[in-house]
């Protein structure tokens, strides 16, 4: 009897073993299929990313101004997404429907924080005395019709790539590359679009949604729902215009009203769709009533948040300047480049950390970095950073802008409404000349250079949506409200890219704005710290904070920061000419040096160390500064 016992034991023992094995194979059989999948997928978007590559270059040999690199994409996406609805896929998953899961924790669990992270199921296997508890993660809320559709699943778009590595490059890009002279002499009206213009956008379309919500029966709408819709949809992209504005060399004032809006407005939206969710989470009824200490707080986050960012990202910038100015990494190009790149990537995930905007902190590293670091940087380093997220940018916007279009025919979680797609479309062309004319009117009292009604018909033109709309819609998707806040998103950034991109040239000969302008296009990536402070013009132009600004920057913040003249041992009042010496870069003193002995003799005797300081031209590549 023993015996048989002990028999029974070992026999139990090897298929409990055999068991796991069996568990091991079959979960190595889908890592590899998924393996394979994830592959083809990826070229797939690779395949669609060279396409439009091509078809972009047929299109300017023959100079079709009708169709930019954003709206080829969104079509090739659009036709890709369609066939695949209809061929399917080669990925096989399994998966198990527990219909009518009965549990008090987990229903109370889920009213009270939402669905798991996690959910533990405990298994009993057959022939195994202990049961085995496996984790399963949550990813979203599926129809039950939809849960074995693996298209469907797979070409769900996970919004973490997207916040932590697409759109990181795409926003420093915008800042590194800013044409900073259009940018700070229009920040007062930059400021006041992207800043009190995003806000009002928000609200007129949060009250025209919420009267059009009205008719709607099948899903409830509070105002605070339609509020968060109103901060997505409010987050413009005018890409396409831009890169035509470049082509065309329309107008500098107009092209930096238009770009230094449509950045500063997306990290603008995006501090607005939290503020909302905060608002939310602190009012005591949900955010059904109005409370004023649910305000009050929210405005303080909001003000903090956006503030605090831009603090952050201005510090990382200056600190990456510092490093740069006090070390000899320009002797070592490729270290140079690549500790530039990571301080200026490090500056995103401190602000998620803190609690603050990335977008902000990233897109104001940018610009610092563009203005201070950048001198700092061998010819080598700045050809390469320039290339690099030029690069970058290019290939992380078409992405998004194909997968958009992929997802249109892809994804499970559609919600259609008429009614609330037509309203939308309304909104948001009220809204914007709710934010446009009223601001512009005002901004003309104390501008002397006055924003002409034609380029405040362009600028309201050019509020496209795109990359950022569809990235803070796609982000929750797990109730009908959110579904279909995320289809009227797709609809609007597609229809807006492609006629609204497609229709600007023939827009500026009806608006008769005036093209090819000188565009300066090589003014900006150095900045003039190496004219002398007598030299440089006085911008009577400018607004008021951009004087004061100038002002600052060049007393303190370049000597401080750069290897340019005047030196802080000039600049400073002389009971603190010992702590100047102390921020004086040896390069800055030879510098001096020369300029005091005369150009002739300077470069005679600062000839060889001169030469030891900097890396030699690329050759064939001229300085593009």
């Amino acid at each position: 009897m023993v015996e048989f016992g002990r028999l029974s034991w070992v026999i139990s023992a090897w298929m409990g073993q055999a068991m796991g094995s069996a568990i091991d194979v079959a979960v190595d059989e889908r890592k590899r299929m998924a393996h394979q999948v994830d592959s083809l997928d990826l070229l797939l978007f690779v395949c669609l990313l060279i396409l439009t590559i091509v078809t972009l270059w047929t299109f300017k040999r023959r100079r079709m101004p009708y169709l930019h690199e954003s709206g080829l994409a969104v079509i090739y996406g659009l036709i890709v997404g369609l066939l695949l609805s209809f061929t399917g896929s080669p990925r096989s998953e399994s998966s198990l429907f527990i219909d009518n899961a009965h549990s008090a924790e987990l229903f109370k669990f889920t009213e009270m924080e939402g669905p798991p992270n996690q959910l533990l199921v405990s298994v009993l296997l057959p022939n195994v005395s202990q049961p085995k508890t496996y984790t399963y993660e949550f990813k979203s809320q599926v129809d039950s019709e939809d849960a074995n559709d693996p298209i469907k699943q797979k070409a769900t778009f996970n919004a973490e790539i997207f916040f932590y590595v697409l759109l990181p490059p795409i926003i420093f890009h915008a800042g590194y590359n800013m044409r900073k002279k259009h940018f700070f002499d229009n920040m007062g009206a930059i400021m006041a679009f992207a800043l009190v213009g995003t806000t009002i956008s928000t609200f007129v379309i949060g009250l025209v949604m919420y009267g059009v919500s009205r008719l709607i029966q099948e899903i409830p709408l509070k105002f605070l729902d339609v509020l968060y819709f109103g901060a997505i949809v409010s987050a413009t992209d005018p890409v396409t215009i831009l890169a035509i504005f470049q082509d065309l060399h329309v107008d500098p004032m107009l092209n930096g009203l238009v770009l230094g809006e449509s950045l500063l407005n997306d990290a603008v939206a995006i501090v607005l769709c939290s503020a909302i969710e905060e608002y939310a989470k602190v009012s005591l009824n949900g955010g059904d009533l109005f409370e004023v200490d649910a305000l009050l707080l929210t405005l303080f986050k909001f003000f903090t948040t956006v503030f605090g960012s831009i603090g952050l990202g201005a510090f990382i910038g200056c600190l990456t300047a510092i490093v740069t100015k006090f070390t000899q990494l320009r002797d070592y190009t490729l270290l140079e480049t690549s500790l530039f790149t990571l301080m200026s990537y490090s500056s995103y995930l401190f602000a998620e950390i803190c609690g603050m905007s990335g977008i902000v902190a990233v897109l104001f590293c940018g610009i610092f970095q563009a203005h201070y670091t950048f001198t700092n940087l061998s010819d080598e380093s700045k050809l390469r950073t320039r290339q690099f997220f030029e690069t970058l940018n290019f290939l992380a916007e078409n992405f998004i802008f194909s997968y958009l279009g992929v997802s249109m025919f892809t994804f499970s979680k559609h919600y259609f409404n008429l009614f609330f797609i037509l309203g939308a479309f309304v909104a948001i062309a009220v809204a914007r000349a709710c934010n446009i004319y009223p601001l512009g009117m005002l901004m003309n009292l104390g501008r002397q250079q006055k924003i002409p009604m034609q380029y405040q018909h362009m600028m309201w033109f050019s509020g496209l949506r795109g990359a950022m709309a569809f990235a803070l819609a796609v982000s929750n998707t797990a109730t009908p409200v959110r579904q279909m806040f995320f289809t009227t998103t797709c609809l609007i950034a597609i229809i807006t890219v492609i006629f609204l991109g497609g229709l600007t040239t023939p827009m500026l000969s009806i608006l008769q704005i005036p093209t090819g302008e000188s565009s300066e296009e090589r003014e900006e990536l150095i900045s003039d710290y190496e004219q002398p402070m007598a030299s440089l013009p006085s911008h009577t132009n400018r607004s008021y904070l951009a004087r004061r600004w100038k002002g600052l920057d060049q007393l303190y913040l370049k000597p401080l920061l750069t290897h340019g003249q005047p030196t802080l041992m000039e600049t400073l009042p002389k009971e603190l000419t010992f702590l100047g010496r102390w921020f004086t870069s040896d390069m800055q003193l030879q510098t001096q040096s020369r300029e005091a002995l005369g150009p002739r003799n300077g470069d005679e005797m600062m000839g060889t160390s001169a030469k030891d300081q900097d890396d030699p031209p690329l050759l064939g590549v001229a300085d593009q500064d």
